[in-house]
């Protein structure tokens, strides 16, 4: 070798992995490949505990990393993955998720009255329904390997520090999503339906990210964001590759977050999706989706705040309006939650553009509150059912508060947090992302979001006083008595509710530690 040459080789440097700090990353991807290994070697009647074991257990293993990180300031990977408190606070949020939606995907493997994951039903030994529950207990499982791998994109995306992770990150999440969402097999055409249009949206959106990122490198030189800020700090009003990049990059990520007018997917796919995939989604994919956004603008375009601000607040003031008013016309339950999904994307986004900690810390908090509303208002859309299967239509639910009036007092209390009347999560959610918009600026905004979360609790209502104060039909429909890990699933989802909305102060105080983004 030349003396040229080994002067060259000496100066590369041998890039470092930080295994502890990607741990959490690490075991849930890891048991992702090991479910495809249960799918392939593991006999079929042994694969369902196998799994679902195996994902409870990673599950939890991850969360255990994530706790014994807190506190850690520092990007690993060669600079591609950033360790810091947002992302430890995402990842926290997303596995205590992910482990209620996997809870409430294993409760709903037997193909009986409805989607691919209903619930169990008793059927007499060696009955035809008891076949037919065996044979489609023996071809569900693949759901578990699938929202592992999902769930390890959801985890790496708001932690991503350059672009080119952040978008390898997207598509590791949506991929497994497009399939998740298209397993139904009692309403497969509505189901298929909606994973093709998911898909296919998805893709223009990545399509747009993907050139957003070339237009970013174009003018930068660099895919990683504290790069791209610096090179950022200078620039002037025409510069095109910027504004164009940063536009594109945005409308990637606020098609993940539902954003109007990006939110067209939304309806279809949650109504088509099997209940607890929606539920899944719905939580995961927007808590993920806003760290990425978080971190994108916050990290990123700092110094393009007075560029994307204003346009950002037009779209948060459109999402708000359009969910809440779109939201009052809908006659299904999983479409009114649908919108309401756009409209507190809209809320989130009212936090996120107070554009300082206060902003980041109210989004994060946010961000918990939704998720686990948003998992157990999907756990009981999924045990109100009919000889078609789930009872969707909201006509079906007139009366369920005499048929049932634990479960129904359950959805108004979801019903209630969505809202964000007061002693719920919603509420403190709400109050603390409206504060900190107020503080920072943008009190306009503010009154937008007031107004609109007044139109949407008309639709709350409106569900409520259908189902305690209507007679029940005489062919409505029967509520299914949760197994044990359903009702832990809303027990859950209960508790937080609850707890954020009586004592939200020890969250809130994590929240802010966490606020600050690693540069």
């Amino acid at each position: 070798m030349s003396e040229g040459l080994q002067l060259a080789v000496e100066k590369i440097d041998t890039p470092t992995i930080e295994y502890a700090e990607l741990a959490p990353m690490l075991i849930v991807f890891g048991v992702a490949v090991a479910g495809v290994l249960v799918e392939a070697f593991v006999p079929r009647k042994a694969r369902y505990a196998t799994h679902l074991v195996l994902a409870l257990g990673g599950m939890a293993a991850a969360f255990a990393a994530v706790v014994a990180l807190a506190g850690e300031q520092e990007v690993a990977a060669v600079g591609a993955v950033a360790v810091d408190g947002p992302s430890l606070f995402l990842q926290g949020t997303l596995l205590l998720l992910g482990i209620v939606s996997v809870m409430l995907i294993a409760e709903r493997r037997l193909e009986h009255g409805g989607d691919a994951f209903a619930p169990q039903a008793a059927a007499a030994p060696g009955s035809e329904a008891e076949k037919e529950a065996t044979a489609a207990n023996l071809h569900q499982t693949e759901v578990f390997p699938l929202t592992m791998f999902a769930l390890g994109g959801m985890l790496l995306f708001p932690a991503s520090n350059d672009l080119l992770t952040m978008f390898v990150a997207l598509e590791v999440m949506s991929l497994p999503l497009y399939l998740l969402c298209g397993l139904a097999r009692r309403r497969r055409m509505l189901s298929q339906e909606a994973a093709l249009k998911y898909f296919l949206l998805g893709a223009f959106s990545s399509a747009f990210f993907l050139f957003g990122v070339a237009m970013l490198y174009g003018y930068s030189g660099s895919l990683k964001l504290d790069r791209i800020a610096v090179a950022t700090g200078g620039a002037m009003d025409n510069d095109a590759l910027l504004l164009i990049g940063m536009a594109m990059v945005a409308v990637g990520l606020l098609f993940k977050v539902g954003a109007v007018p990006f939110h067209s997917w939304t309806p279809d796919v949650y109504q088509g999706a099997p209940t607890p995939i929606t539920g899944f989604m719905a939580a995961a994919t927007k808590v993920a989706a806003f760290g990425a956004l978080l971190r994108f603008f916050y990290v990123a375009m700092p110094g393009m705040k007075w560029d994307w601000r204003p346009v950002m607040v037009g779209v948060a003031i459109v999402t708000m309006i359009a969910g809440a008013v779109i939201a009052i016309t809908q006659t299904d339950v999983k479409r009114m939650l649908a919108y309401s999904s756009v409209a507190h994307a809209g809320f989130i986004l009212t936090g996120m553009l107070a554009a300082n900690e206060a902003g980041a810390s109210s989004t994060l908090f946010y961000l918990v509150a939704y998720g686990f509303v948003t998992l157990g208002a999907f756990a009981v859309v999924t045990l109100v059912r009919d000889a078609g299967g789930e009872a969707t239509h909201l006509s079906r639910w007139a009366g369920l508060g005499r048929r049932s009036p634990l479960l129904a007092g359950v959805f108004a209390l979801f019903l209630l947090a969505f809202a964000g009347i007061p002693l719920t999560s919603g509420f403190t959610g709400k109050f603390a992302v409206f504060q900190a918009a107020a503080d920072g600026g943008a009190g306009s905004l503010v009154i937008v979001g007031v107004l609109c979360s007044a139109i949407a609790a008309f639709f709350y209502v409106r569900v409520i006083v259908l189902m305690f104060f209507s007679e029940p039909r005489a062919d409505g429909p029967t509520v299914v008595v949760p197994s044990v890990l359903t009702t832990a699933a809303i027990a859950l989802g209960v508790a937080v509710t609850v707890v954020l909305g009586i004592l939200p102060q020890p969250v809130l105080d994590l929240a802010d530690k966490a606020s600050l983004f690693v540069h």
